[in-house]
Protein backbone atom coordinates (compact mmCIF):
# COMPACT_ATOMS: atom_id res chain seq x y z
CA UNK A 1 0.00 0.00 0.00
CA UNK A 2 2.79 2.47 0.97
CA UNK A 3 4.13 1.78 -2.14
CA UNK A 4 1.21 2.67 -4.03
CA UNK A 5 0.67 5.43 -2.10
CA UNK A 6 4.73 6.64 -2.74
CA UNK A 7 4.03 6.24 -6.59
CA UNK A 8 0.92 7.97 -7.17
CA UNK A 9 2.29 10.94 -4.68
CA UNK A 10 4.98 10.94 -7.44
CA UNK A 11 3.02 11.32 -10.34
CA UNK A 12 0.82 14.03 -8.91
CA UNK A 13 4.21 15.75 -8.29
CA UNK A 14 5.21 15.11 -11.63
CA UNK A 15 1.82 16.01 -13.37
CA UNK A 16 1.96 19.70 -11.37
CA UNK A 17 5.48 20.06 -12.94
CA UNK A 18 4.61 19.61 -16.25
CA UNK A 19 2.23 21.86 -16.22
CA UNK A 20 4.18 24.86 -15.19
CA UNK A 21 6.10 23.90 -18.39
CA UNK A 22 5.88 23.79 -21.96
CA UNK A 23 6.95 21.46 -24.85
CA UNK A 24 6.41 22.07 -28.39
CA UNK A 25 6.59 18.58 -29.97
CA UNK A 26 6.96 19.59 -34.04
CA UNK A 27 6.63 17.41 -37.05
CA UNK A 28 7.93 19.31 -40.01
CA UNK A 29 8.01 16.77 -43.25
CA UNK A 30 9.64 17.04 -46.19
CA UNK A 31 11.76 19.93 -44.76
CA UNK A 32 15.67 19.47 -44.70
CA UNK A 33 17.99 18.74 -41.67
CA UNK A 34 19.22 21.60 -40.23
CA UNK A 35 16.71 24.40 -41.24
CA UNK A 36 16.20 26.94 -38.72
CA UNK A 37 12.10 27.31 -36.60
CA UNK A 38 11.93 30.43 -35.21
CA UNK A 39 9.57 31.70 -32.47
CA UNK A 40 8.13 35.36 -32.75
CA UNK A 41 5.84 37.29 -30.89
CA UNK A 42 4.76 40.72 -30.73
CA UNK A 43 8.00 43.32 -28.78
CA UNK A 44 7.14 45.55 -26.38
CA UNK A 45 5.10 48.26 -27.96
CA UNK A 46 3.30 45.83 -30.16
CA UNK A 47 4.69 46.61 -33.47
CA UNK A 48 6.34 44.14 -35.16
CA UNK A 49 7.76 40.73 -33.96
CA UNK A 50 10.73 39.84 -32.16
CA UNK A 51 12.82 36.13 -31.82
CA UNK A 52 12.26 34.24 -28.73
CA UNK A 53 13.66 31.21 -29.46
CA UNK A 54 15.10 28.66 -32.40
CA UNK A 55 15.40 25.51 -33.16
CA UNK A 56 17.04 23.47 -35.90
CA UNK A 57 14.88 20.94 -37.60
CA UNK A 58 16.10 17.32 -36.84
CA UNK A 59 15.05 13.57 -38.95
CA UNK A 60 11.50 16.14 -39.81
CA UNK A 61 10.89 16.95 -35.67
CA UNK A 62 11.38 19.52 -34.09
CA UNK A 63 11.22 20.33 -29.90
CA UNK A 64 11.34 22.99 -28.02
CA UNK A 65 10.91 23.77 -24.54
CA UNK A 66 10.29 26.14 -21.74
CA UNK A 67 8.05 28.24 -19.37
CA UNK A 68 5.31 30.50 -20.21
CA UNK A 69 4.13 33.23 -18.04
CA UNK A 70 0.67 33.30 -19.34
CA UNK A 71 -0.48 32.26 -22.31
CA UNK A 72 0.61 34.75 -25.17
CA UNK A 73 0.30 34.64 -28.92
CA UNK A 74 3.20 33.44 -30.97
CA UNK A 75 4.01 32.55 -34.28
CA UNK A 76 6.10 29.98 -35.99
CA UNK A 77 8.30 30.77 -38.74
CA UNK A 78 10.37 28.08 -41.07
CA UNK A 79 13.67 29.29 -42.40
CA UNK A 80 12.58 28.92 -46.65
CA UNK A 81 9.40 28.98 -46.49
CA UNK A 82 6.66 31.94 -46.33
CA UNK A 83 4.08 32.27 -43.88
CA UNK A 84 4.14 31.82 -40.42
CA UNK A 85 2.05 29.11 -38.07
CA UNK A 86 -0.05 31.04 -35.03
CA UNK A 87 -0.43 29.41 -31.75
CA UNK A 88 -1.06 30.16 -27.97
CA UNK A 89 2.17 29.65 -26.31
CA UNK A 90 1.09 28.69 -22.88
CA UNK A 91 2.64 25.62 -20.12
CA UNK A 92 1.63 21.91 -21.17
CA UNK A 93 2.52 19.39 -24.00
CA UNK A 94 2.00 21.38 -27.37
CA UNK A 95 1.81 19.64 -30.93
CA UNK A 96 2.66 21.55 -34.27
CA UNK A 97 2.38 19.67 -37.60
CA UNK A 98 4.25 22.14 -40.24
CA UNK A 99 2.68 21.70 -43.61
CA UNK A 100 5.52 23.30 -45.93
CA UNK A 101 3.10 22.97 -48.90
CA UNK A 102 0.59 25.36 -47.76
CA UNK A 103 1.72 27.12 -44.45
CA UNK A 104 -1.76 27.99 -43.67
CA UNK A 105 -2.80 24.07 -43.52
CA UNK A 106 -0.02 23.63 -40.57
CA UNK A 107 -1.80 21.99 -37.31
CA UNK A 108 -1.58 22.78 -33.44
CA UNK A 109 -3.16 21.21 -30.88
CA UNK A 110 -2.65 20.05 -27.21
CA UNK A 111 -3.72 22.98 -25.03
CA UNK A 112 -6.52 24.36 -23.95
CA UNK A 113 -6.20 27.88 -25.55
CA UNK A 114 -4.86 26.00 -28.74
CA UNK A 115 -7.36 24.08 -29.02
CA UNK A 116 -9.79 26.64 -28.52
CA UNK A 117 -8.22 28.56 -31.00
CA UNK A 118 -8.71 26.25 -33.81
CA UNK A 119 -12.00 25.68 -33.16
CA UNK A 120 -13.13 29.14 -32.92
CA UNK A 121 -11.60 30.14 -36.13
CA UNK A 122 -13.33 27.02 -37.97
CA UNK A 123 -16.62 28.55 -36.86
CA UNK A 124 -15.64 32.32 -37.42
CA UNK A 125 -14.43 30.15 -41.03
CA UNK A 126 -18.05 28.67 -41.75
CA UNK A 127 -19.66 32.51 -41.74
CA UNK A 128 -16.39 34.16 -43.41
CA UNK A 129 -17.42 31.63 -46.14
CA UNK A 130 -20.20 33.18 -47.65
CA UNK A 131 -18.16 36.38 -48.61
CA UNK A 132 -15.48 34.10 -50.30
CA UNK A 133 -18.41 31.83 -52.19
CA UNK A 134 -20.26 35.23 -53.22
CA UNK A 135 -16.63 36.15 -54.68
CA UNK A 136 -15.94 33.48 -56.58
CA UNK A 137 -19.49 33.19 -57.89
CA UNK A 138 -19.25 36.56 -59.38
CA UNK A 139 -16.11 37.12 -60.00
CA UNK A 140 -16.19 36.54 -63.66
CA UNK A 141 -19.20 38.48 -64.31
CA UNK A 142 -17.42 42.08 -62.59
CA UNK A 143 -14.02 41.26 -64.67
CA UNK A 144 -16.38 41.09 -67.85
CA UNK A 145 -18.74 44.45 -66.41
CA UNK A 146 -15.09 46.08 -65.60
CA UNK A 147 -14.20 45.40 -68.89
CA UNK A 148 -17.19 46.59 -70.53
CA UNK A 149 -17.61 49.41 -68.20
CA UNK A 150 -20.39 48.47 -67.56
CA UNK A 151 -21.34 50.67 -64.13
CA UNK A 152 -24.95 49.27 -63.81
CA UNK A 153 -23.82 45.58 -63.46
CA UNK A 154 -20.69 46.90 -61.46
CA UNK A 155 -22.66 48.67 -59.16
CA UNK A 156 -25.16 46.33 -57.95
CA UNK A 157 -22.80 43.49 -57.48
CA UNK A 158 -21.08 46.13 -54.95
CA UNK A 159 -23.85 46.97 -53.26
CA UNK A 160 -25.13 43.34 -52.93
CA UNK A 161 -21.18 42.50 -51.68
CA UNK A 162 -21.72 45.67 -49.07
CA UNK A 163 -25.41 44.17 -47.96
CA UNK A 164 -23.30 40.68 -47.47
CA UNK A 165 -20.45 41.90 -45.61
CA UNK A 166 -23.23 44.24 -43.02
CA UNK A 167 -25.04 40.47 -42.92
CA UNK A 168 -21.44 38.78 -42.27
CA UNK A 169 -20.66 41.82 -39.72
CA UNK A 170 -23.43 41.43 -37.19
CA UNK A 171 -23.42 37.45 -37.20
CA UNK A 172 -19.60 37.28 -36.56
CA UNK A 173 -19.90 40.14 -34.14
CA UNK A 174 -22.76 37.86 -32.56
CA UNK A 175 -20.52 35.04 -32.06
CA UNK A 176 -17.29 36.73 -30.95
CA UNK A 177 -19.78 37.90 -27.94
CA UNK A 178 -21.27 34.30 -27.36
CA UNK A 179 -18.69 32.31 -27.28
CA UNK A 180 -17.08 35.41 -25.09
CA UNK A 181 -19.65 34.70 -22.56
CA UNK A 182 -19.41 30.60 -22.64
CA UNK A 183 -15.51 30.52 -22.10
CA UNK A 184 -14.45 32.41 -19.33
CA UNK A 185 -10.90 31.05 -19.25
CA UNK A 186 -9.97 31.33 -22.84
CA UNK A 187 -7.06 33.55 -24.05
CA UNK A 188 -9.74 34.25 -27.28
CA UNK A 189 -12.26 35.64 -24.87
CA UNK A 190 -10.19 37.98 -23.59
CA UNK A 191 -9.17 39.44 -26.63
CA UNK A 192 -12.47 39.74 -28.14
CA UNK A 193 -13.49 41.78 -24.57
CA UNK A 194 -10.58 44.15 -25.03
CA UNK A 195 -11.58 44.56 -28.50
CA UNK A 196 -15.07 45.86 -27.21
CA UNK A 197 -13.51 47.66 -24.41
CA UNK A 198 -11.75 49.79 -27.06
CA UNK A 199 -14.67 50.76 -29.14
CA UNK A 200 -16.59 53.40 -28.49
CA UNK A 201 -20.14 52.14 -30.08
CA UNK A 202 -19.62 48.74 -28.02
CA UNK A 203 -21.88 48.41 -24.56
CA UNK A 204 -19.89 49.57 -21.93
CA UNK A 205 -22.22 47.70 -19.33
CA UNK A 206 -21.95 44.29 -21.26
CA UNK A 207 -17.96 44.52 -21.72
CA UNK A 208 -18.06 44.83 -17.73
CA UNK A 209 -20.27 41.94 -17.22
CA UNK A 210 -18.78 39.63 -19.51
CA UNK A 211 -15.39 40.67 -18.26
CA UNK A 212 -16.53 40.20 -14.44
CA UNK A 213 -17.21 36.88 -15.40
CA UNK A 214 -13.95 35.92 -16.33
CA UNK A 215 -12.14 33.20 -14.41
CA UNK A 216 -8.99 35.35 -12.30
CA UNK A 217 -6.45 33.15 -14.29
CA UNK A 218 -7.91 35.04 -17.46
CA UNK A 219 -7.86 38.54 -15.75
CA UNK A 220 -4.91 38.35 -14.91
CA UNK A 221 -3.35 37.98 -18.19
CA UNK A 222 -1.96 41.33 -20.28
CA UNK A 223 -5.26 41.52 -22.27
CA UNK A 224 -7.44 40.82 -18.83
CA UNK A 225 -5.51 43.81 -17.42
CA UNK A 226 -6.04 46.19 -20.25
CA UNK A 227 -9.88 45.41 -19.91
CA UNK A 228 -9.63 46.10 -16.18
CA UNK A 229 -7.78 49.53 -16.73
CA UNK A 230 -10.08 50.25 -19.86
CA UNK A 231 -12.95 49.98 -18.20
CA UNK A 232 -11.41 52.22 -14.74
CA UNK A 233 -10.90 54.76 -17.28
CA UNK A 234 -14.54 54.95 -18.22
CA UNK A 235 -16.24 55.47 -14.66
CA UNK A 236 -15.23 58.38 -12.57
CA UNK A 237 -12.68 58.43 -10.17
CA UNK A 238 -14.66 59.25 -7.05
CA UNK A 239 -17.96 57.57 -7.30
CA UNK A 240 -17.14 54.64 -10.01
CA UNK A 241 -20.33 55.93 -12.52
CA UNK A 242 -19.68 56.58 -15.72
CA UNK A 243 -17.30 59.69 -15.96
CA UNK A 244 -19.57 62.92 -17.42
CA UNK A 245 -18.59 63.97 -21.23
CA UNK A 246 -16.75 67.03 -21.82
CA UNK A 247 -18.84 70.04 -21.36
CA UNK A 248 -21.62 68.19 -19.36
CA UNK A 249 -19.62 68.87 -15.66
CA UNK A 250 -20.43 71.72 -13.02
Amino acid sequence: MKKIILFLSAAVVFASCSKDKYTISGTAKGIENGKTIIVETQDANGMGLIAVDTVKVENEKFEIKGKALEPIFHTLQVEGIQGKVPFILENGDITVVIDKDSIQKSKVSGTYNNDEYVKFNEEIKVVQKKLMDFQTKNMVAMNTAQQAKDTAVINNLMQEFSKLQEEVSVTSKAKYISYAETHPKSLISALIIQGMSSDPSADIKKTEAIYNSFDESLKNTKPGKAIKKKLDETKSPTTGAPAPAVGDAK
